[in-house]
């Protein structure tokens, strides 16, 4: 077995919602409250079906309820044993990385050595206005603040300076962590060379985030990864450990192929269709949602159909970590429940043995 089958065969399985508002069974709108609540219900059925990792992305607009994930996660760390705790992804750009350092240091703390966080620009652009940042800093912001959460990892004394917050001199954060090499960390990646080496250069892991067409299409990014990491002496004495790869995709999971892109279908044309109105994109068809499950990255169908495709993207991009983004527009609390149970005792048992046959 080579290396990086060795590795695949050890493949996290995670999952990762939005707290997507979604509706109750009369077509309304559920309150937010309830769906953190719905959300903290989630991640308990995770934790006991098997389920590796369960992160919550951080948003700040009407159509997702979690715009605090640590918190969140603070409530499932208190009901669950097993099951790793992460964002996916915290707005760094519009935070401070010292006060996102001691925050998950602090949930590090109180799940036993569970929590880890994925850094990300995001997507969405809400909390830049909301927190006082200018849009013209996008860039600047995220890179700046980036380098600094890579020496605050160390969790010694930090000297930095930069343009967008205080300088620091020899200033610590508290609490420190139980683990030797600081808060477990990813960075986000939505398929760019640039950032792709860029989290080779910060010696953080990349997740790689796909959520439209064939993943085998972003198999060049992975390899770019690799190529990095081995130019860079990952692996070798002396060096840093080889760094794992994380993908993440959007699914859903019911008894039969049928069934699951009939429950899927009419809540992610609401949540897609919403994003493309503000974002000039034509409006989604039937059809384009069929050709997403059948060849893009739309991870959908019965557990063998979603196990095999999500097999497959593991494969191709010769990932350590899928997470299946399980939450999608508007769609019910029970289906979501019934995805999660599917994933856990179905899905993931499958995909183990295919990796490993």
């Amino acid at each position: 077995m080579s290396e990086l089958q060795q590795h695949q065969s050890d493949v996290v399985l995670g999952l990762d919602t939005f707290g997507d508002i979604s509706h109750d069974k009369t077509g309304a709108p559920v309150h937010a409250a309830q769906v953190i609540r719905d959300v903290v219900e989630q991640a308990t059925l995770a934790d006991q079906v098997g389920v590796d990792a369960i992160t919550l992305g951080e948003h700040h607009r009407d159509d997702f309820a979690i715009s605090s994930p640590e918190m969140v996660l603070a409530a499932i760390a208190s009901r669950t044993e097993r099951i790793l705790l992460g964002t996916g992804v915290t707005v760094l750009s519009s935070d401070d990385p010292v006060r996102v350092y001691e925050r998950f240091a602090t949930l590090d703390a109180v799940s036993n050595g569970r929590a880890e966080i994925i850094l990300g620009r995001g997507s969405f652009t809400e909390s830049f206005p909301l927190f006082g940042f200018d849009m013209n800093d996008y860039d600047s912001l995220f890179t700046e603040k980036l380098e600094l959460f890579a020496q605050l990892r160390s969790e010694g004394s930090i000297h930095w300076a930069g343009r967008h917050r205080s300088s620091l001199t020899g200033q610590e954060v508290f609490p420190k962590t139980e683990h030797a090499d600081g808060l477990p960390t990813w960075i986000g990646v939505g398929g760019s060379p640039h950032s792709v080496l860029r989290t080779v250069r910060m010696g953080i892991p990349m997740m790689l985030a796909i959520i439209g067409g064939d993943p085998a299409r972003f198999a060049p990014f992975a390899n770019l990864y690799r190529q990095a990491q081995d130019e860079a002496g990952y692996g070798t004495p002396g060096h840093p450990a080889r760094m794992p790869l994380g993908v993440h995709s959007p699914g859903h999971i019911a008894q039969t192929d049928e069934q699951a892109r009939d429950e899927l279908w009419v809540h992610f044309a609401a949540n897609r269709n919403r994003i493309g109105q503000e974002r000039g994109w034509p409006e989604t068809t039937r059809e384009e949602f069929e050709a997403e499950a059948d060849s893009g990255a739309l991870h959908v169908g019965s557990p063998e159909t979603v196990a095999t495709k999500i097999a497959n993207t593991i494969t191709a991009l010769g990932a350590q970590r899928f997470d299946l983004k399980y939450a999608n527009g508007t769609m019910p609390h029970d289906l979501l429940m019934q995805s999660i149970k599917l994933y856990g005792t179905e899905v993931i048992p499958r995909v183990r043995a295919m990796l490993n046959a």
